[in-house]
């Protein structure tokens, strides 16, 4: 098993170094240039020429990669172009915060999801079933810029339920130890701050978590009922075991195989769906940092962002592959 995680760890290297060359070459293919960004409209053609090469702009593209896969390998993502700020120092800040959010959403999205979709396969076609899977086909039929527009329409301006956007009241001022808001909080011991961060996070969670929700909740009844009709759980309830020992021992584990490959999946797409919702919402995370970035041409930013959430990808998937051996170890990912 140690040989099979250890290749594993190593077929990383190589999606990296592909994702990297990928990035940084459709990057340069978008159209805009970052120093005509950066002076504006009315800036001189011979100011925009210095620019550029004080930038590094005007070498030719490989010279360019190889300078920033340089950086990388030393951890030093570089200087954004544009807040001339460190890029590792302002994505890890924002990644935090999208973590944070990432997570929050991923455990909605997986306790309502498995519960639903197990009551559901268990209770087939009553009417908890119908309900739950007419929303969880809602749940994925729904845009994430609607629902979000819908919440905070709904629970900040006209109920004043949850905070519209941000993540904490300017009213706090919180000592950033792990940019976590939630554990910031806790060790400044400022409760009231605390439960201001949550209010903050709900809404934006629960808009991330409804795709993924939704399909885990089909994958999980879809799963569940194909497992209740095997054999030996009709010989589980021939020996007299009670209906809950038949689900939550025997039918739960083995249906659980294909729920971690859709929680993987949804756990790397849901940084994808991150940059939509923190827009709707004005969170301070990765996705929105690499919307204004790509908007505003900072290369080194988008770059090292796209690096953070390819690790991110591989590195999520690469732990559900290695759950399978665990969960069921007869399964060999040679």
């Amino acid at each position: 098993m140690g040989h099979t995680i250890l290749k594993r760890i190593l077929l990383v290297i190589p999606v990296l170094i592909g994702v990297s060359i990928l990035a940084f070459s459709i990057l340069h293919l978008i159209p805009g240039d970052p120093a005509r960004v950066i002076l504006g409209e009315r800036a001189t053609h011979d100011a925009v020429i210095m620019l550029q090469e004080k930038l590094g702009l005007n070498r030719p593209l490989y010279i360019q990669y190889f300078s920033f896969m340089k950086n990388v390998l030393s951890g030093d993502l570089g200087t954004s172009i544009i807040t001339n700020e460190s890029v590792t120092t302002e994505l890890f800040t924002a990644f935090a915060a999208t973590l944070e959010l990432t997570v929050l959403s991923m455990i909605i999205a997986v306790v309502v999801g498995i519960l639903a979709g197990t009551i559901a396969a268990v209770k087939q076609f009553s009417v908890f079933d119908n309900v739950s899977m007419v929303g969880a086909l809602a749940g994925v039929s729904m845009p994430i810029f609607w629902l979000g527009l819908l919440m905070i329409w709904l629970f900040a301006y006209k109920w004043g339920i949850f905070p519209a956007s941000g993540r904490l009241a300017v009213s706090f001022d919180i000592p950033r130890v792990t940019n976590v808001m939630l554990i910031d909080t806790l060790l400044a011991g400022n409760f009231a701050a605390f439960k201001d961060a949550i209010m903050h996070l709900i809404m934006p969670a629960f808009a991330l978590a409804t795709i993924p929700m939704a399909i885990i909740a089909r994958m999980t009844r879809s799963s569940m009922l194909e497992v209740m009709r095997q054999d030996y759980i009709r010989t589980a309830r021939a020996k007299g075991l009670s209906e809950k020992v038949v689900i939550f021992k025997h039918a739960i584990k083995n249906a659980f195989l294909p729920i971690v490959t859709v929680i993987g999946l949804q756990i790397g797409l849901l940084l994808g769906g991150a940059v939509m919702t923190e827009t709707v919402f004005s969170y301070p995370g990765l996705g929105r940092k690499l919307y204004l970035s790509i908007m505003a041409r900072d290369y080194p930013m988008v770059q090292g962002g796209i690096l953070i959430v390819a690790f991110f990808f591989v590195f999520v998937n690469l732990i559900v592959d290695i759950s399978y051996m665990f969960i069921d170890p007869r399964i060999s990912l040679d």
